[in-house]
């Protein structure tokens, strides 16, 4: 065995563990999302408040799945060949995994936003305010990327 084939066996290894590693939280997220919900259910809880920390906590797990399918996808099995395999490799995983994390952080904007309204705590609106402001940051620089290596792809 070579050196680059140990480096690819090592590489490939971890990848699978990161991959088990992060499904297995997803799998913990969503039992506890159900449970809570259950707990909610049965003692008789806010069902407006109980759903909008389901719906954050769901969001949650479907970002580490998301997560674990990229690791899994780009990580393990064959070596990259060259550059223009790494990027449309990017091309194709950063927009799915960065498309997720912005619905994320929009839902929990949104919920801050009507949670705060709800308690009459105006004061605390920078908080929500930041964090969809970040999410469009992040949207655009998304846009941005994609833009950039779009010409890339044109040349290949």
């Amino acid at each position: 065995m070579t050196t680059t084939q140990g480096f690819a066996l090592v590489k490939n290894l971890i990848a699978k563990l990161f991959t088990i590693l992060f499904l297995g939280l997803a799998v913990a997220i969503l039992y506890s999302l159900f449970s809570n919900v259950v707990r909610g259910i049965v003692s008789g809880e806010d069902i407006m408040e109980m759903f909008l920390s389901s719906i954050n906590t769901g969001i949650i797990a479907l970002a580490v799945f998301e997560l674990a399918l990229v690791i899994n996808k780009e990580h393990s099995g064959q070596e990259i060949k060259n550059d223009e395999d790494a990027i449309a490799g990017l091309r194709r995983t950063v927009p799915r995994f960065i498309g997720t994390v912005c619905v994320a952080l929009s839902l929990e904007g949104l919920i801050m936003v009507i949670k705060y309204s709800q308690l009459e705590l105006a004061g605390n609106l920078i908080y929500p305010v930041a964090i969809i402001s970040s999410t469009a940051l992040l949207l655009t620089a998304l846009g941005l990327f994609i833009f950039l290596t779009k010409a890339h792809e044109k040349d290949a």
